[in-house]
């Protein structure tokens, strides 16, 4: 039985995300941290805690994260959407979470698979502040399962943030340093442009539904070919040790400085990091048994 934390920020992918988790055999989900990203914090501790009283999972340890990033002010930091919670709506699951800090609750776990958006939103945010104030955490992990980060600047620079930067690593570039840096587990990236090739065709998702054909095309005019279920990738890959085909092992760093590309994700293909731990950078998954595991979760 593997047993793994989810580090969310919760919108409709994490959703998606955490219901394949849950719903996995071989998984006990032990905990789940939250932080700011496609929402505030708050909306996103309310969403997180929704989609575990569908799943009826509220046993599950909930904890919130820090509301800036490691450097820089709240105010600073980008935001996705405005994935929300009706107004004035609180459980008591939601109070009890005053005062838990996900960096010190991910700390005094036991060794665990992680897994979820860089290990969460803002890349690895938690796991990186728990390396950063807890130097032993790091060692507690038996592998890490990342969504983040862009992998194919050399051919096309390609970023949805900034120029040349994916909005998980831009938003924390120190927290996703820290991880990649420090952590030396087996390390599985699931990389933006990986994630918008591998997007799900919405006849799949909204036969799901038992949508008419005509909301086919609907979102297929609106919407583009398919939606992208970015961090469900990497929590399939996790769950599932079949599920990655192929993947490409190279040293990875964040980059801190640039005007144009702080926060992108650098591959070392040449070797001059000197970097002894590698990354596993996704390149091709079984899609089939994705679907069959977002139908196993919605049963």
């Amino acid at each position: 039985m593997k047993k793994i934390i989810l580090d969310v920020d919760t919108g409709v992918d994490d959703a998606m995300a955490i219901m394949v988790a849950l719903s996995s055999p071989n998984v006990e989900v032990i905990g789940i941290t939250c932080c700011h990203g496609n929402t505030p914090l708050d909306n996103v501790v309310t969403n997180t805690l929704r989609v575990l009283q569908v799943c009826k999972k509220t046993e599950c340890i909930q904890a919130a994260g820090s509301l800036c990033s490691a450097v820089n002010s709240c105010e600073q930091l980008p935001r996705k959407g405005r994935t929300g919670r009706r107004p004035g709506s609180r459980t008591s699951s939601q109070d009890q979470l005053q005062g838990r800090k996900a960096a010190a609750a991910l700390s005094a776990t036991v060794p665990f698979s992680c897994s979820g958006d860089a290990c969460g939103h803002r890349p690895a945010h938690q796991p990186g502040r728990g390396g950063s104030t807890h130097p032993d955490f790091p060692k507690k992990l038996k592998a890490l399962y990342i969504m983040g980060g862009n992998t194919e600047c050399r051919h096309s620079g390609r970023g949805n943030t900034t120029v040349c930067g994916e909005f998980n690593f831009v938003a924390d570039p120190e927290a996703a340093h820290i991880v990649l840096d420090r952590y030396t587990c087996p390390t599985y990236i699931a990389g933006w442009e990986f994630t918008c090739r591998n997007s799900l065709p919405w006849v799949s998702l909204l036969r799901l539904q038992k949508a008419r054909s005509k909301d086919y095309r609907e979102k297929e005019t609106t919407e583009g070919s398919g939606f992208n279920s970015c961090d469900t990738y990497a929590v399939a890959a996790a769950v599932d040790d079949e599920f990655i085909l192929e993947k490409e092992e190279v040293a990875v760093t964040v980059e801190l400085e640039g005007t144009h590309t702080r926060g992108m994700m650098v591959l070392d293909y040449m070797g001059l990091l000197k970097k002894d731990h590698k990354a596993f950078i996704m390149k091709k998954v079984d899609l089939e048994k994705l679907k069959k595991m977002l139908i196993t979760a919605l049963k």
